[in-house]
């Protein structure tokens, strides 16, 4: 995939280079598509302007409506925990600014994203089409849903904090398919891994995190 893009700062290249070598290696990151794919989308694009010169820090960043655009080695652990070879066809529930959607098709066949802030969509989806992605679809709705049109999926990201996986992306979810989705209170959460094994489901923890809440009917309610 050919990224067309700006460069505003011929540092980025670097940056992100190192990004991959001292942050995400360095914690453990060891899937080479992954870390292939930290190392060519360029994270700069989908951070508000005025953070683009912390776009490679060890931290998430604030994006519009109060959302955030999660810590790359975050986004790398969860790509890592659905185990992506090529063909797969995945659903991503808060697409926020594309950054998660960006790297997820540079992995798999088709992306699908669903975004509750329409904005964020419409943002989500220019900074995509800049960079020539073409593999990734987004949707307004309510995440919590999923999106069954397109269901089943191989595997399922979800960008935010649920009280619960939620039951219709479970049942989304194809045989084999994994869903790692943030699972605890509003303020901290288990990163968790749920793999389907025909009507059971596998759990496993990855780490403890923190996330915004996931919003919607079989998410947290909105205040």
């Amino acid at each position: 995939m050919i990224f067309h893009r700006r460069n505003p700062k011929g540092s980025f290249d670097e940056q992100r280079r190192e990004m991959v070598e001292l942050q995400l290696r360095r914690a453990g990151i060891r899937d080479e598509r992954v870390l292939d794919a930290m190392s060519t989308v360029p994270r700069e694009v989908f951070v508000p302007e005025h953070e683009q010169f912390h776009a490679y820090a060890d931290g998430a960043l604030p994006i519009e409506h109060g959302q955030s655009i999660s810590q790359p080695y975050m986004v790398a652990l969860m790509t890592e925990a659905i185990e992506l070879e090529g063909p797969e066809r995945v659903l991503e529930i808060g697409a926020g600014t594309g950054y998660q959607a960006a790297i997820l098709a540079v992995l798999c066949a088709e992306v699908y994203s669903v975004e509750r802030i329409a904005e964020l969509a419409d943002s989500a989806r220019q900074r995509l089409a800049d960079l020539g992605i073409d593999n990734v679809e987004v949707a307004v709705g309510d995440g919590t849903r999923g999106w069954p049109e397109h269901a089943p999926y191989d595997g399922i990201i979800v960008t935010a904090g649920a009280p619960h996986p939620p039951a219709p992306l479970l049942e989304q979810l194809a045989d084999g398919g994994r869903l790692v989705i943030p699972v605890g209170d509003r303020q901290t959460q288990m990163l968790k891994v749920y793999t389907q094994h025909g009507d059971t489901h596998r759990e496993r923890n990855v780490c403890a995190c923190k996330f915004v809440p996931l919003v919607g009917a079989h998410g947290w309610p909105e205040r």
